[in-house]
C-alpha cells in the first residue's frame, strides 16, 4: 500500500474487529462513495473508494478469513466493487443492492456489542 489512509488499522488494529465491523466500515465508505457519486463531485467519490478498497484489502489480508470461506465472499465483493465503480458493471450491480448488502453487516456489527 502506497499512501495509507487508516495507518492505525493498517498497523494492527482491523484485525482486532470482527468480521461484520471490518465489512460494515467497508460499507460506510461505499456509501460515501456512492453519495458523492450522486452529488457529482468525483474526487470526494474517489477518495472514498480509494478508503473503501484499503479497508477491503486490510480484509483480505486477515489471515482468520483464509481459514473459512470468507476469503471467496470478500474477494468477490471486491470484484463486484470494482466492476461496478470502474468496469462496465458486467454484474448489473445497483448502488442501493450495494449498500444493502454492506448495510447488514453493520446491523450486526451493532447488535454484537
Amino acid at each position: 500500500m502506497n499512501n495509507i489512509q487508516h495507518k492505525n488499522l493498517a498497523a494492527g488494529r482491523w484485525r482486532t474487529l470482527s468480521f461484520s465491523e471490518q465489512m460494515g466500515n467497508v460499507g460506510s465508505e461505499v456509501s460515501r462513495a456512492i453519495s458523492w457519486d450522486k452529488r457529482g463531485d468525483i474526487e470526494q467519490k474517489e477518495k472514498a473508494l480509494v478508503r473503501a478498497f484499503e479497508l477491503l484489502d486490510l480484509t483480505i489480508e486477515d489471515p482468520r478469513w483464509s481459514r473459512f470461506s470468507r476469503l471467496k465472499e470478500i474477494l468477490r465483493t471486491r470484484e463486484v466493487m470494482a466492476d461496478y465503480f470502474y468496469g462496465d458493471n458486467l454484474y448489473f450491480t445497483q448502488p442501493e443492492k450495494l449498500e444493502q448488502y454492506f448495510y447488514y453487516f453493520a446491523f450486526a456489527a451493532r447488535r454484537l456489542r
